[in-house]
Order: structure tokens, then sequence, then C-alpha cells
């Protein structure tokens, strides 16, 4: 993991990913890439005496520029390779391109509707895994504990395989599966297959089955990441036909909207 792609947006979460960013390269000697888009600015006059379309494209693309400059004045004083690339545009269209030429996209979340519809998209249609930091973190432990929230699909495994680094330099790795025991025997990909090929990659797991019970499967899964004291989570994100169920409307929604640690995500 020697490439990441870091999404600079001034949007009150940026800082907590930043901490991240530079703790990430620093564990794993990674170049960290800041992708700033400018996005288009769509003015239809109604008043006479409101802002024009030109006045608003200026005063943002200065905006860009303040924060470009506080941000890069930080980290010029950093012991971490970077560079900044500023792109016109869409955060979704800028964010997907850029990410297929980097190991891990690290985006902001944790808060009500901040960059929540941006993750899904790129959740969904980014080649890179996404590493989504919770508002107000100062720091990340790579060597901490981790918990993968296993439900035997495609999309949860591809989480864990894109994770291995991480998972590697994990104290403790726990992979969580919340329902009967019927229920786990049942998934497409068994519990067992996935303790199998994290074995053949060096990584000891501890297997833990909790029983579904009254409260959401979010809240069963923020209580064993929290119990387990884990630095980080890892969990599928799903497409059609389950996506809006399932991304927007279900588990991977509610933990985005108050995410307890970093999460990777992967589709």
């Amino acid at each position: 993991m020697r490439s990441l792609l870091v999404h600079a947006s001034n949007d009150g979460t940026f800082e907590s990913r930043l901490q991240v960013s530079l703790d990430l390269a620093r564990r794993f000697d990674a170049h960290l890439t800041f992708l700033q888009t400018i996005a288009f600015d769509v003015v239809i006059p109604t008043d006479p005496f409101t802002i024009g379309g030109g006045e608003l494209s200026a005063l943002t693309k200065q905006r860009a520029e303040e924060f470009r400059e506080q941000v890069t004045a930080r980290l010029g004083k950093e012991d971490v390779r970077w560079d900044w690339q500023v792109e016109s545009g869409y955060d979704g269209a800028t964010m997907t391109r850029h990410a297929s030429l980097n190991d891990l996209a690290v985006m902001g979340g944790g808060t009500e509707g901040v960059n929540t519809p941006l993750i899904g998209l790129l959740a969904i249609h980014c080649k890179a895994p996404l590493f989504v930091v919770p508002q107000d973190m100062q720091s990340f432990d790579a060597g901490g504990a981790a918990v993968i929230c296993w439900n035997g699909s495609t999309e949860a495994a591809r989480a864990m395989r894109a994770s291995l680094p991480l998972l590697t330099a994990a104290a403790k790795v726990h992979l969580v599966a919340v329902g009967s025991e019927d229920d786990i025997d049942n998934h497409e990909l068994p519990m067992t297959s996935a303790i199998t090929y994290l074995g053949r990659h060096g990584v000891d797991c501890e297997a833990v089955t909790l029983p579904r019970g009254d409260e959401p499967v979010p809240e069963t899964l923020r209580k064993a990441a929290m119990a387990r004291e884990a630095a980080f989570m890892v969990m599928g994100a799903y497409g059609q036909p389950r996506f809006f169920e399932t991304l927007f409307g279900g588990v991977t929604r509610s933990i985005l909207n108050d995410l307890p640690v970093p999460v990777l995500m992967a589709h």
C-alpha cells in the first residue's frame, strides 16, 4: 500500500482524514496524493442584485486556493511524500478516475449526510477500496485491532482482500458475523473459507458469531468493534440490486453516519 488518494475538500472532516492519512503514509512508507476538485457553479439569476455566476465562480476558486495554501504549508513540514492536484469538475468523477492508480482512497464521514452520497457513489464505482474516517480523529494506529464484518458475500470478501496490508499490520483480527448459526452456514462464502484465506496470508483471526437480537445490526457491529477496541473495521459495499436498501438504507449507511472507527469499504 504505497499510493494513497486523499479527498481534499474543506467539508469539516478534512482535518481528521489528513491526520489519518499522515499516519498511514508513515506506517506504510506511502505517497499521498491530495485531490482537490473545484465544482462548476451553476446560478440561475432571479434577482438583479444577486451575485452572478462568474463572480461566484471566482469566489469559489479563491476559497479553494486559500484552503490549498493553508494545507500545503502544513504538509511542507511533514515527513511524508505528497503532491497536490487540482481539477475542475465534480468530486465523484475526479476521485473515481484518480483512484484507478491508487491503492486506497481516504474519505471523511461519520456525520449525518456529510459525504454519504459521494461515498456511496465511490464505493460502487471506485477501483480502489475506500478508507472512511470519522470526524474528530487525531491519529490512527495501524497496529491496533481490526474487526471484519462478515456476511459471506463477495463484497465482504473483496473488502477483506483489499484490507490485507492493514490486517497484516494489526495486532489482532476479529472476524464477526451477525445472525443464527443456520444463517452463517448458508452464506455464499462460509466463514471457514475466510479464516483459511487469512491464514494463508499469515493473518490469525478470532471468528465470532453474534446473535441477531432486537437491536439493529449496525449497533451490534458497533458494539462488537468497541468491545474489541478496534482501530478500524472492514465491510463490503453493495451494488444493484441491493444498492439502495443496503448502502443508503441499511447497515452500511447507518455505519457511515455514525462511525465508531475508520471503515475500509470495497464493492
